[in-house]
């Protein structure tokens, strides 16, 4: 099979395309079909930076699975041949990759295809939908009526996150940069606007919340929106936030009472932890899809399996508008 490989670490020039044999599934694995994956920020960080997490050299990347089982393994019976499946599920030490045209995965981590999205849109969800979820559902437990701010709302994880926080029945407020995020966080759903370049987190604090502060606050970016997290919420309010390597002074969550959520989604995949929630999630994330209560926003930009590195590029460049999809099957391609 036709394969991305990396045989070391650096920059997008590593991946090389090779031929290796296709796996076979085992106990309580399924062998799927690609027909799309997409580009995460962790796939870059990975393949830059290595170990501890990255797959073993030489390997392959991409979390984000999307195609037709092929075979299944011992002991798998919701899955069959043929099923259009969907999840995050490779790309980590351990694990097979989703930059081919096969991956073996656990059947655990997979949910069936939503039936209201195409396969480029499925392939967009997996990573970016169970971090969102983990920190709007699992973590800060969103309730109707909540007052919810998102830092980053166009990015890959805050537009999913809007979506959910409304699908939970809260008022959402997200963090933009220009007027084009702005248009997209709208379109999302999200009822407050933020330019972060333009307003300071005391006034629009003072502007959305009439000084108040937020019931919750999620920090989609990973950087040092940390800081601004704290100073937005209310006192015995939520931060949830994605993986960063940031230094910040937890005094304010102290003199606020505040509870701070760490969402790193990957977690399931590298410990072995209840990996069939991933599924649940991506479960009722298709239930979500089919009332139009989400739908991920794709890049204008089209990738194939021979783009990897150029697609790569595109993200660490910043340049992307939503999700970067790799169309690897003939379904992605003609969709």
């Amino acid at each position: 099979m036709k394969v991305q490989l990396i045989r070391e670490f650096g920059t997008p020039d590593v991946f090389e395309a090779a031929d290796i044999d296709t796996p076979s599934p085992g106990a309580g694995q399924v062998l799927v079909r690609q027909i799309a994956s997409s580009v995460n920020p962790v796939d870059t960080k990975l393949r830059a930076a290595g170990p501890p997490i990255a797959p073993e050299l030489p390997g392959v990347l991409g979390c984000d699975v999307a195609g037709v089982v092929e075979a299944v393994g011992e002991g798998v019976t919701r899955l069959k041949k043929g099923d259009a499946v969907y999840g995050c599920a490779g790309g980590l030490r351990g694990r097979g990759g989703a930059y081919g045209e096969y991956i073996v995965v656990d059947a655990a981590f997979m949910a069936f295809k939503p039936e209201a999205l195409d396969w480029r849109e499925t392939a967009a969800l997996p990573l970016v939908t169970i971090t969102a979820w983990e920190a709007m559902v699992d973590r800060t437990r969103v309730m109707p009526g909540d007052h919810v701010l998102i830092h980053g709302g166009a990015g890959g994880v805050g537009h999913i996150a809007i979506q959910l926080a409304k699908a939970q029945g809260a008022r959402v407020a997200a963090t933009i940069s220009s007027a084009a995020k702005a248009d997209i966080a709208r379109r999302m759903g999200a009822d407050g606007i933020i330019n972060y370049r333009e307003e300071s987190v005391e006034d629009y604090v003072e502007r959305l919340t009439g000084g108040r502060g937020f019931d919750v606050v999620f920090d989609a970016t990973g950087g040092s929106d940390i800081a601004t997290s704290f100073a937005g919420a209310r006192v015995n309010g939520q931060v949830a936030t994605i993986v960063s390597q940031y230094e910040a002074d937890l005094t304010p969550m102290h003199t606020k009472s505040l509870t701070l959520h760490t969402i790193f989604m990957l977690t399931s995949m590298l410990h072995g932890i209840h990996p069939q929630h991933h599924g649940e999630i991506l479960t009722k994330a298709g239930q979500l899809a089919a009332t139009n209560q989400l739908k991920p926003l794709l890049d204008e930009r089209r990738f194939t399996l021979d783009d990897i590195a150029a697609a790569h590029s595109h993200l660490e460049a910043g340049a992307a508008v939503g999700k970067i999809v790799i169309d690897i099957g003939n379904e992605a391609r003609n969709a």
